[in-house]
């Protein structure tokens, strides 16, 4: 059954909701082109926004754009459309990470449409979180969720913690001395005021979060060595609730996947009253990154830690306007992969 095609207004705003997902440093790697043509989303990869060292192989660049990619099928799903996705629809083109088309009335997407409150309301909360556990249920819901995006979540067990914390600090020890990721780190952050006023990427200021003067949760302070002038100290909680997601390969389909299934988590972890903020430091270098996996199944590949728990919502961070990230074209250029029509699209079939 036919649905009528979207406005290039409601285009805009399904494409707003996708620019609320979160990405390294909020460096917010991606741009989108929507072919009216073919009612079809094409999802691309801006490498001008990469991070060379400390995500050389672009793998949370992948990441990023694949929560972008769970945010843009949720918004489709609660406007009461299905959407068949693809992943690296094109091998020649490695820019073009997934297409988005619209076929008809929503089917069985009534659980993703349900998340749609969520993504205005997910903000990283870099505030110390309560020392309380979050129940065997909801953890439960949390890792079928990973799962339905074809990732694996892990709450490690306490005396894997202990490893994975370890981790975490060696990776901040590390860059306390690493002047590559420093100069890195300051390309993404805003530490003066006249900057936080008019940035529309990166942490400002205001998204740091106070200086950690106590307790095991894993925080980049993103400051740096910059001191921010009213920027306080707080006790964070002793016992921080991670979690793990990772994939049984590495390859940048399965990064994609990694970051549909962290949003996914992350959507009904603010759905359920949590609140979260993401750790990268050792997933950021090789040797730790691999020292991550859980040493009795010694199977997977880390993609991202969360940090879970319950307390204050963080602030919201600035995005780009959607005019700079989205392009609308009438029709797909010639050999494109929107340029198929309807009955080859049919006859290939979806692919995540």
């Amino acid at each position: 059954m036919n649905v009528r095609p979207p406005s290039d207004e409601h285009v805009i705003s399904l494409v707003g909701d996708a620019v609320a997902a979160p990405s390294m440093h909020n460096a917010q790697p991606w741009r989108f082109r929507y072919v009216r043509q073919m009612r079809t989303f094409e999802l691309y990869a801006d490498f001008d926004r990469a991070m060379p060292y400390s995500d050389p192989r672009a793998r949370g660049l992948h990441i990023g754009c694949g929560a972008a990619l769970l945010n843009l099928r949720v918004a489709v799903a609660h406007d009461g459309r299905h959407a068949e996705t693809r992943l690296l629809p094109r091998p020649e083109d490695p820019a073009l990470l997934a297409t988005v088309r619209l076929t008809g009335p929503g089917g069985d997407d009534s659980d993703l449409a349900a998340l749609h409150p969520a993504i205005i309301e997910r903000h990283s909360s870099r505030f110390p979180f309560e020392e309380r556990r979050i129940p065997d249920d909801l953890r439960g819901k949390l890792v079928e969720a990973a799962r339905r995006e074809g990732a694996i979540l892990t709450f490690p067990a306490p005396w894997h913690l202990q490893h994975v914390l370890d981790l975490v600090r060696e990776a901040e020890a590390r860059d306390l001395t690493d002047r590559a990721s420093e100069r890195e780190l300051a390309e993404w952050t805003r530490t003066d005021a006249p900057s936080v006023n008019c940035t529309d990427d990166g942490v400002p200021d205001y998204g740091f979060g106070p200086v950690r003067s106590g307790g095991r949760a894993p925080l980049r302070d993103f400051a740096g060595t910059h001191r921010v002038a009213g920027r306080g100290t707080a006790v964070f909680e002793a016992a921080p609730q991670l979690a793990c997601v990772s994939t049984t390969h590495d390859r940048p389909e399965d990064w994609l996947r990694a970051g549909q299934a962290m949003e996914r988590v992350l959507l009904l972890a603010t759905a359920e009253g949590l609140v979260a903020s993401l750790a990268t430091q050792p997933l950021e270098r090789p040797d730790l990154r691999w020292l991550l996996r859980d040493p009795v199944t010694g199977a997977g590949h880390p993609q991202m830690l969360l940090r879970l728990g319950y307390g204050p919502k963080g602030p919201r961070t600035p995005r780009r306007p959607v005019s700079e990230v989205l392009d609308v074209q009438p029709r797909a250029f010639q050999g494109e992969a929107g340029s198929e029509t309807e009955d080859d699209f049919v006859r290939r079939g979806p692919m995540r």
